[in-house]
């Protein structure tokens, strides 16, 4: 722990130049007197710190000492401290590594160099969490985290939903590729069987790392992999085509519920007499469909599947019956 005191007192007189021992203290959160024993260690070990007493005062280092990182534009200088923001980060536990290394990065930049990582805290914040959604619990991300590192075989327990009984919680040994954080949920990317799969680390109840480890294949490509991943999940998941007549005023708004993409379909649907347009909406299932449609009121018709019509009539028929005034 002190070492790791003695590295983080060395880098912020290199940001600083001056500091006095309070602030010091006050940063590194002990007392003046430890900042005092610690500026004697560094100094036995060769590090020149200068002392200075009385108004204008403070600890320095002796300027032939300072050391520069050079060849950094400064747009390349700011896009590196912007690797302090990300959240996902620090659920890894990388949080003070992080932070260490940005620190030892602005302790070695020019002096000129030295303000961007404040301007950078002060200009720009990114939050990856979502609206009126309550972070995911990640017990396990750590012991997953350390397994991906090493190569260890780990003996994953997880849940996984089988319609229509419910949560099942499963259990097998996996070879632990890579962790993706896709829009601040966690997901692992494992070989089991011979076969990559991907698992939501929140449904991960227990994660036992094993003593073996296994022969990373040198041609993965994480990055690759879980585009084409993405691209396969997306086009399994609407798995449920609505057929629908849809309002012209209703038109220019799909594209807030469907993506850019149904642009293309409004283009080549066909139209009736009055505007009306005939597409195909994806969907994952039934009940998505009605719950959506709905909202829509008499400015969408569903042409089929016939069972979704009849369940979208039989609702309305409840809504009307709910709210039609007493006789």
């Amino acid at each position: 722990m002190r070492a790791d005191r003695l590295i983080a007192l060395l880098m912020l007189l290199q940001t600083h130049g001056r500091m006095t021992a309070l602030e010091l203290a006050q940063r590194l959160e002990v007392s003046e007197r430890t900042i005092y024993r610690d500026i004697t260690a560094l100094g036995v070990a060769g590090i020149p710190i200068i002392t200075e007493s009385g108004p204008g005062g403070g600890c320095s280092l002796v300027d032939s000492y300072r050391t520069n990182l050079t060849g950094l534009t400064e747009d390349e200088t700011r896009a590196l401290f912007m690797l302090s923001l990300p959240a996902p980060l620090s659920k890894l536990g990388v949080g003070h590594e992080l932070q260490t290394a940005l620190l030892k990065l602005s302790a070695a930049l020019p002096v000129t160099r030295q303000p961007v990582g404040e301007q950078v805290h002060r200009r720009i914040y990114l939050d990856s969490t979502w609206w009126f959604q309550p972070e995911e619990p990640l017990p396990c991300l750590p012991a997953l985290y350390q397994a991906v590192w090493e190569d260890r075989l780990v003996y994953l327990e997880y849940l996984v939903r089988y319609e229509p009984r419910g949560e099942v919680l499963l259990g097998q040994s996996v070879e632990p590729y890579g962790l993706v954080a896709k829009a601040n949920v966690w997901y692992l990317v494992a070989c089991q069987a011979g076969q990559m799969k991907v698992y939501r680390v929140s449904q991960v109840v227990t994660a036992h790392l094993k003593t073996e480890h296994f022969e990373r294949s040198s041609s993965f490509d994480l990055p690759v992999f879980w585009k084409n991943w993405c691209a396969k999940f997306e086009q399994r998941r609407f798995h449920y085509p609505v057929t629908a007549r849809v309002s012209p005023e209703l038109l220019p708004e799909l594209g807030r519920y469907f993506g850019n993409e149904i642009q293309s379909k409004i283009n080549q649907a066909e139209r009736d007499v009055g505007g009306w347009a005939i597409l195909t909406l994806p969907f994952e299932r039934l009940e998505d469909a009605r719950n959506r449609l709905l909202g829509f009121g008499g400015a969408i018709e569903v042409l089929a599947p016939e069972a979704l019509r009849k369940s979208i009539a039989d609702f309305a028929f409840q809504i009307v019956k709910r709210y039609k005034p007493p006789d």
